[in-house]
C-alpha cells in the first residue's frame, strides 16, 4: 500500500514537471502570437510581406534590364506573332507548310516596315531644304521676339552658350557619347536580327512551342496555363490590330487636314502621327504639337491653330466612336491605369517602354480574367466587381 501511494505521488509530480516544462516552451510562443497578431504586429506582418514582393520586384526588373538585348526581342516578336497569327493560320490552315508560311508572313511584315520608312525617309528628303529654309527663318523671328523680352539674355551671353556647345560638340565626353552610340546601334542591329529569327520560330512552330513548355503542369494548373496562353496571344493580336486601324484612320485624317492646310512635310508628319498613335493617350498630343510647330514655322501662327483644331478634331471622332468599335475588349484599362503603365514602361525603357507598357498591361489584366475558369477572373477580382465602393 505504502509502494502505491509513493509510486502515485512520483507520478503526480512527473507530471506536473512535465506540464510546467511544456508551459515553459509554450510561453514564448504566446507572447510571440501576441506580439505579432496585435494590430501593430499585422502592420509589421503587412510591411515585411510588401518589403520582399518590392525586393523581387525589383529584382525582376533589373534582370529585365540586364537581359534587354534579349527579352526586348523576345516581347516584340511574341507581339508580331500574335499579331498575324490570323494569317499563318489561314495559310496553314490552306495546307501552305509551316516554314513557307511562316517566311511569307515575315516578308509581309519585313515589308510594311521597311514601306513606312522609307516613306518618311523619301518626303523628309524631298522637302528637306524648303523646311530647313524656313525653319531658319522662323529661328531668327524667334530670337528677334526673345530681344525684346525684358529678361532676353544679351549678344555676349549668346556667344557664351554658342561656344559652350562648341566646346561640348569638340571634347572627349562628346566623342565618347558618339562611341556609345556606335555601340547603341550595334546593340539594336544584334537585337534586330534576332528579333527577326525569333519570330521566324513563333510563326512556324508557335503551338509546338508552347505544349513543350506547358509539359510541367497537370491537371488544373495545366488548363489554368492553357487560358493564360490563348488569352495573351489573344489580348495583344486584338491591341495591335485595332490600334493600327485606328492610328491609320487618325494618320488619314490628319494627313488630309494637312495637305488642305498646305503644311510641309504632311505625308512624313502623317506617318509620325500613326506611329505615335501606338502610345495611348500622349500620343495624339506630342502628334498634335509636332505637326503644329511645322506649321507654325512654314505658315504662321493662324495655320499652327487650325492644325491643333483638325487634330483635335480627328481625335474626338476616333475616341468616341472608332476607337470602341475596333478595340472592342482589347484593352479594357482605367485611364489611370494606361497613365502609371506609360510612367512606368518610359523610365525602364524609353520610347520602346512606353510603346510596349500598355499591351503587358492589357495582358496582366487579360490573365486575371480567366484566372479561375475561362470567364471567370480571380477571386479578388470577383470580389472588387462585387464591390465597387
Amino acid at each position: 500500500m505504502g509502494d502505491t501511494m509513493l509510486f502515485g505521488r512520483r507520478a503526480r509530480a512527473e507530471e506536473a514537471a512535465e506540464r510546467e516544462r511544456l508551459e515553459r516552451l509554450e510561453r514564448p510562443r504566446r507572447t510571440v502570437a501576441r506580439l505579432w497578431g496585435d494590430g501593430f504586429g499585422q502592420l509589421a506582418t503587412r510591411s515585411l510581406q510588401i518589403i520582399i514582393v518590392v525586393v523581387l520586384v525589383g529584382a525582376l526588373i533589373w534582370g529585365l534590364q540586364t537581359l534587354s538585348t534579349v527579352m526586348i526581342p523576345v516581347v516584340l516578336a511574341l507581339i508580331f506573332a500574335s499579331t498575324f497569327w490570323p494569317v499563318t493560320r489561314w495559310l496553314k490552315e490552306r495546307r501552305v507548310p509551316g516554314a513557307l508560311s511562316a517566311v511569307i508572313v515575315l516578308l509581309g511584315i519585313v515589308l510594311i516596315l521597311g514601306l513606312v520608312g522609307w516613306l518618311v525617309t523619301w518626303a523628309v528628303r524631298d522637302q528637306w531644304d524648303e523646311l530647313s529654309a524656313q525653319a531658319q527663318d522662323g529661328f531668327s523671328e524667334l530670337i528677334a521676339w526673345v530681344n525684346t523680352l525684358p529678361f532676353a539674355p544679351d549678344a555676349e551671353q549668346l556667344a557664351e552658350w554658342q561656344q559652350s556647345i562648341i566646346d561640348f560638340a569638340t571634347s572627349a565626353q562628346f566623342g565618347s557619347g558618339a562611341i556609345a552610340g556606335v555601340g547603341a546601334v550595334a546593340s539594336f542591329i544584334t537585337g534586330l536580327v534576332l528579333m527577326i529569327v525569333l519570330l521566324f520560330f513563333f510563326l512556324k512552330d508557335g503551338p509546338v512551342i508552347w505544349r513543350f513548355l506547358l509539359r510541367p503542369f497537370e491537371g488544373e494548373a495545366r488548363a489554368r496555363a492553357e487560358r493564360i496562353g490563348d488569352k495573351t496571344v489573344e489580348t495583344l493580336g486584338s491591341y495591335v490590330r485595332g490600334t493600327a486601324s485606328v492610328a491609320l484612320v487618325d494618320a488619314v485624317g490628319i494627313g488630309i487636314g494637312l495637305v488642305i492646310l498646305q503644311v510641309p512635310l504632311a505625308l512624313p508628319l502623317a506617318v509620325v502621327v500613326f506611329l505615335l498613335s501606338f502610345i495611348p493617350l500622349v500620343g495624339a498630343t506630342l502628334a498634335g504639337i509636332l505637326g503644329a510647330l511645322v506649321a507654325l514655322v512654314a505658315n504662321g501662327p493662324l495655320s499652327a491653330v487650325l492644325v491643333v483644331g483638325v487634330v483635335v478634331l480627328v481625335n474626338q471622332l476616333e475616341g468616341n466612336f472608332l476607337q470602341p468599335v475596333l478595340m472592342g475588349r482589347a484593352l479594357k484599362l482605367h485611364a489611370l491605369v494606361i497613365l502609371l503603365a506609360l510612367t512606368v514602361g518610359t523610365v525602364l525603357a524609353g520610347i520602346l517602354g512606353a510603346v510596349l507598357a500598355v499591351p503587358i498591361a492589357a495582358v496582366v489584366w487579360g490573365i486575371v480574367q480567366v484566372w479561375a475558369g475561362p470567364d471567370l477572373p480571380a477571386r479578388w477580382a470577383r470580389d472588387a466587381e462585387r464591390n465597387p465602393s
